[in-house]
């Protein structure tokens, strides 16, 4: 009865009362998640931006019912604290069922920022929409069955399109257009089926079965069925893993360092999960299932798939290549067969990954223990470039690892990590502590360390560079709720490479940290400073030396963001980005101003920015995320001196059809080309646009 009256308060506080079981979603923020979540790109770090944000994607197509949620998938957000998860756990413990999603107001440490950002990946389900259904039923009620096209294409005309001239010969294949077909079916833990056909621009599009060429350069499907049985999962076709905390298993998903300073650092085990995305890399293609019995949970798994490779030229024919005289260069992973050279790399190796994991967790879900293991195996020798940095990296046909990884949850204290050993007998560990001090103060501690010969293909575990590998680190984060509506969060991070990296020709060490500063003065209002400083090492040639030589650089990054809503249609947004790169004698600066304004009407939205940008050289380059169609996103580098402004349309013409329209443009200040190579365009413009039609069956 009173929890009755608790409800009944908080519904009848709102205007007009709502007696839904649900309210209305509200659309993903894009711009801001990646501000508050994503690690800024760097040479070093190449964030997979495309594999995170489609990971939220799934989130928001299929959202998670909070009355059946585990602590795993709530985690799995990376919004929530372990004091929120194990409040809202125990909120629902005691009281039942979540009657509605305005019932969160009540659960202690949620407050109204944490709620905000929640809603769009979250729903709340009765239990009569639970209920047994026939298969044609579920089918036919899926909450997501829809068709997207995408169309993209840059106006102005670049190199690779033009006639041949001189010396240079190459050019690209097919079109500048670009297109995007998606197909989904699915319920949340009940189905998924799905689609994706792409071609970049620049790959032509072509049918020769002969060839293997089928029209779109790239296809992806997956199907997936849940809970049948003892199956939690049964997956065919296109798939990610991830398990432990990603040191073998990660499919390229991995957060990094943001403003987010606690619960990005840990990894959460999502297990099998389809692969929906036009990402070309990082995915498996075969079987997967996840088998529960008692407490244990088994997956096995087998991918088959050709991947990408550069082969060298002492390699004349397939015959030469299969007996070993010829190398592939490397793995190739962007995904563009735009060129002769980059068609001819399409597949030409072949990769099969077999492997496992067991995992065994209490009835309270406060212990998990489990042991992966993996073997990766190409059909030819993979070689790297014969560089110093490159001496321990895998080389060879066949790559295997096994690891141990653990989770423990006693009180607010969450203690976590993973030790695997590739198969060459290089090891890797991370390991680290959550610890919600009050619920005002949350602390992260994260210690690293990768060998120089730990060698982990799928692996991406928390750490400063994008592979495992040569390095370790100590990482310290800090979130403070200064009060209702103010907010500290802060980490630092030590870290050492012991051995030669990409333009380090010299062991070398450095370190990070970030300041940012939050206020939320009301519901539509937020504001907050950040600073964040790096130092670490990279090659330098001087006048007058021969070689390169190994120095310091130190790179400062300010952002100042306002974020308001005057009237309940209108949301502005102001942002101000500061940069400097010093090496030696050498100091670069950069700049931007940005500023948004997004108009909600009926069934039309409509988003604009105008951007000022200024920058010496690339070092102090900037990024700014900015809004997108649906399922997309974009976060632009700037460099040099320029304005940039986009226009974003939605119209949702009736229940099923739903239109966006965007288009950008660059405009650049002493310069003449833009870009360079074959994607140099003659003229300081450049105009992208972007059409995509959504039909909901």
């Amino acid at each position: 009865m009173k929890r009755f009256w608790l409800v009944f308060l908080i519904l009848a506080l709102k205007r007009p009362p709502l007696w839904a079981q649900e309210i209305p979603r509200p659309a993903m923020d894009v711009e801001l998640l990646v501000q508050e979540l994503f690690a800024q790109q760097t040479d070093e770090n190449l964030v997979a931006y495309e594999d995170l944000y489609e990971t939220l994607l799934q989130y928001y197509r299929q959202p998670l019912d909070l009355n059946r949620a585990s602590r795993e998938e709530l985690r799995g957000l990376w919004l929530l604290s372990e004091s929120q998860i194990s409040a809202l756990l125990q909120h629902i413990s005691e009281n039942g069922r979540l009657l509605t999603l305005y019932e969160l107001q009540a659960v202690p440490g949620f407050d109204v920022l944490t709620i905000r950002r929640l809603l769009p990946f979250v729903t709340v389900q009765s239990l009569g929409q639970i209920g047994q259904r026939t298969w044609r039923e579920r089918i036919k009620q899926a909450e997501n069955h829809s068709l997207l096209l995408r169309y993209d294409r840059t106006v102005q005309e670049r190199k690779g399109y033009t006639a041949p001239e001189g010396r240079s010969l190459t050019r690209y294949l097919g079109s500048p257009d670009k297109h995007l077909l998606r197909y989904r079916l699915s319920q949340p833990k009940d189905f998924s089926f799905g689609i994706t056909a792409e071609k970049d621009a620049g790959e032509k599009f072509s049918w020769s079965p002969s060839r293997r060429l089928y029209g779109f350069d790239f296809y992806s499907f997956h199907a997936q069925v849940y809970n049948r049985g003892a199956f939690k999962t049964i997956a065919v076709g296109d798939y990610q893993l991830q398990f432990g905390q990603g040191l073998l298993l990660s499919s390229g998903l991995g957060v990094g360092k943001g403003s987010e300073t606690i619960t990005t650092v840990r990894r959460s085990q999502l297990g099998i999960r389809p692969h929906t995305s036009a990402m070309e890399t990082n995915f498996f293609r075969g079987l997967a299932a996840t088998h529960r019995w008692r407490r244990l949970e088994s997956t096995v798994f087998y991918s088959n798939r050709k991947v990408d490779a550069s082969v060298s030229e002492s390699a004349q024919n397939e015959e030469e290549l299969a007996e070993e005289i010829g190398r592939l260069g490397s793995i190739q992973t962007s995904g563009l067969h735009r060129t002769p050279t980059e068609f001819t790399n399409r597949n030409r190796a072949r990769e099969q990954v077999l492997g496992g994991d067991v995992t065994y967790r209490n009835l309270t879900q406060t212990l998990s223990i489990g042991l992966t293991t993996l073997t990766t195996r190409y059909n030819l020798s993979l070689q790297k470039r014969p560089e110093p940095y490159n001496l321990y990296s895998f080389s060879g046909r066949q790559n295997s690892g096994v690891g141990l990884h653990y989770s423990y949850l006693w009180q607010n204290f969450n203690v976590f990590g993973e030790t695997a050993r590739s198969s060459n007998g290089g090891w890797g560990t991370v390991n680290g502590v959550l610890a919600s001090l009050s619920e005002r103060v949350e602390m992260a501690f994260v210690y690293r360390y990768y060998a120089k010969d730990f060698q982990s293909l799928y692996g991406n575990a928390f750490g400063e560079s994008t592979r495992n590998q040569n390095e370790s680190g100590f990482y310290t984060g800090l979130k403070v709720k200064l009060s209702n509506r103010w907010q500290l969060t802060a980490f630092y991070d030590r870290f050492t490479f012991p051995w030669l990296r990409y333009r380090v020709d010299a062991p070398s060490e450095g370190d990070e940290y970030l300041l940012r500063l939050q206020f939320v003065p009301s519901k539509s209002t937020l504001l907050y400073a950040q600073f964040q400083e790096e130092r670490k090492a990279r090659n330098e040639t001087l006048e007058g030396d021969a070689l390169a030589s190994v120095t310091e650089t130190r790179s400062q990054r300010l952002l100042l963001l306002l974020d308001l809503s005057p009237l309940p249609s209108l949301r502005l947004r102001s942002r101000v980005q500061m940069s400097q790169f010093q090496q030696s004698s050498m100091t670069q600066k950069g700049y931007l101003m940005a500023q948004d304004i997004t108009w909600e009407r009926n069934k039309s939205r409509l988003s604009a920015r105008y951007s000022l940008f200024d920058t010496d050289g690339y070092d102090a380059r900037q990024y700014a995320p900015e809004q997108d169609v649906l399922y997309a996103f974009s976060i632009p580098v700037f460099t040099g001196t320029g304005t940039h402004v986009y226009l974003l349309a939605q119209h949702q013409f009736n229940r099923h059809l739903d239109f966006w329209l965007k288009l950008s443009h660059t405009h650049f200040r002493n310069q003449d080309t833009v870009s360079s190579g074959l994607e140099e365009i003659q003229g300081p413009k450049k105009t992208d646009v972007r059409v995509q039609v959504r039909y909901r069956f």
